[in-house]
């Protein structure tokens, strides 16, 4: 999907370098992690081309696994190839990417343009993405599903000063077909024991339509340094509104370190058909106890550090850049409960989830 920032420069070009990421997220009984490399070149004064790798490593022994099933490795790989186009005081991307999985396959094509205006202090940014996945099931050959989604953009960003900047994006996404996980299953109180329950396959409605909006604003301070905030909000027609508020600081030791590190506070609530126990089976059209459709907070706190090396004494290399950037997440579930807790409970009164997770990035980016 394409990248959206409505602080984005239109008018200039995006430098030729090479990018080299390690990700890695470990929380939750999830371990994902693996590599991104991404090559920017231009060709003449108006046209950068862009290429990316990238690979995910997933081990699965979450409580959504480990409740129905047992714990899975498996690997997604990810292209991206993309067309940078500069005119006067706009500049048009165009690009695609294949993301593959041995059971899912999602192909995206993305535009984007960005407009000056009065001398730079104002940007105006319109984009769209069109997306189609197909669905599998793993030892399932016959099953086989598909799913379509579009993305519309629009961001506006404006210099009100000399120190701050400011920023308003809108986005709208529609999703139809395959909706859901083709393995995972909801609970429903067995008719014939109290004490216990059993499970079906969840169903998702066909079609899904999602709207946030985001205000963002960064203000350099006198002495080297900048703070920046973001508030968003974020609604759905299955019934899910969210809220998110984010607060960062950038500070420069000298030219060539910076420390950073922010907090970011999330809440949402449930979707309609969301239940962690259903009463019988098949109580309603569609049924829902993906963790992540419930009602939840999450709090992360993230700091960092860079390294910038201007004109470093290697061969046809301009600029060095080396990150390692940490996150830490906690995540708090007010009405998903972790079914594999130990101990002797009655159905619904398990104790409720809750996760830590830690997210790893470094990276070194050569500008050419």
């Amino acid at each position: 999907m394409a990248v959206f920032c409505s602080f984005t420069q239109a008018a200039t070009l995006p430098v030729d370098n090479v990018d080299v990421l390690y990700h890695r997220y470990d929380g939750g009984g999830m371990v994902i992690d693996g590599p991104s490399v991404l090559v920017r070149k231009s060709a003449g004064p108006q046209v950068s081309v862009t290429g990316q790798y990238y690979v995910d490593t997933v081990s699965a022994a979450s409580v959504d696994v480990l409740a129905t099933a047992s714990a899975y490795t498996e690997e997604r790989t990810e292209y991206t190839l993309g067309v940078d186009y500069l005119y006067d005081r706009a500049i048009m991307s165009l690009g695609f990417t294949n993301s593959s999985e041995n059971d899912y396959e999602a192909n995206t094509a993305y535009f984007t343009v960005s407009q000056e205006f009065f001398g730079g202090m104002s940007t105006v940014t319109l984009g769209y993405a069109s997306g189609w996945d197909e669905v599998g099931q793993i030892g399932n050959s016959n099953f086989n599903e598909d799913a379509d989604r579009r993305n519309y953009q629009l961001g506006f960003s404006q210099v009100l000063t000399r120190n701050m900047l400011v920023g308003l994006d809108l986005e709208v996404v529609t999703d139809e077909g395959f909706l859901q996980n083709p393995y995972r299953q909801n609970r429903y109180l067995d008719p014939n024991d109290a004490t216990s329950f059993l499970y079906q396959p969840e169903r998702y409605p066909e079609t899904r339509t999602s709207t946030s909006v985001a205000a963002r604003a960064i203000y350099y301070l006198p002495y080297r340094a900048s703070v920046h905030g973001e508030y968003r909000y974020f609604s759905d027609t299955w019934g899910i509104s969210a809220h998110t508020l984010e607060l960062g600081y950038v500070h420069a030791l000298n030219e060539r370190w910076s420390l950073e590190g922010s907090i970011r506070y999330y809440r949402q609530g449930e979707a309609d058909f969301y239940s962690d126990l259903y009463a019988y089976e098949n109580s309603q059209t569609h049924l829902a106890r993906d963790k992540e459709l419930s009602s939840l907070s999450g709090t992360t706190l993230a700091t960092g550090a860079v390294y910038e090396w201007k004109q470093p004494s290697l061969p046809g290399i301009k600029r060095v850049q080396v990150s390692l950037l940490l996150d830490w997440l906690n995540f708090d579930y007010d009405n998903f409960r972790d079914v594999t807790a130990s101990g002797s409970y009655l159905p619904g009164e398990e104790p409720l989830y809750s996760f830590d997770a830690l997210v790893t990035r470094a990276s070194l980016i050569l500008e050419y």
